[in-house]
């Protein structure tokens, strides 16, 4: 595990998954359909627990200014800041590492209870997980 700092806050337009883990290719695939690949776009997914259920959230970042409502997605803004992480190398080889990673990340006694849990997609095989770390401002 690592500490990874965002520099920014990143303005993101998704797709919800009907459901948790069942709906995440779904959604992703209902994002690619209208956002198509682009090396200058990031990708994310983002979960966070709902009562006994998990959200899940594909999403993508929005590269000009009220994108998201133009083309009918729903938006949100990835705080900057500090982030415990853990960088998987070929994830697609066995996607169970993510969740995993996640399980150990949110063991961490210094996360943010009210945090979520974020994928930030480095290509089609690599996958940076990370989970807000408390802030102490």
């Amino acid at each position: 595990m690592e500490i990874f700092h965002l520099n920014e806050d990143i303005k993101v337009m998704y797709v919800t998954a009907a459901s948790f883990p069942e709906g995440i290719e779904t959604a992703h695939r209902k994002l690619h359909d209208v956002v198509a690949f682009d090396e200058k776009r990031r990708y994310f997914g983002l979960s966070k627990p709902n009562g006994k259920s998990i959200v899940y959230k594909a999403a993508a970042e929005e590269l000009n200014p009220g994108e998201a409502q133009i083309l009918g997605f729903e938006s949100f803004t990835i705080q900057k800041g500090d982030f415990i992480s853990e960088y998987i190398s070929d994830f697609m080889s066995d996607i169970s590492l993510i969740g995993k990673t996640f399980e150990k990340l949110l063991s961490d006694s210094h996360i943010d209870p009210n945090g979520y849990c974020l994928e930030m997609y480095i290509d089609n095989k690599d996958v940076r997980c990370m989970v807000p770390l408390k802030s102490f401002e």
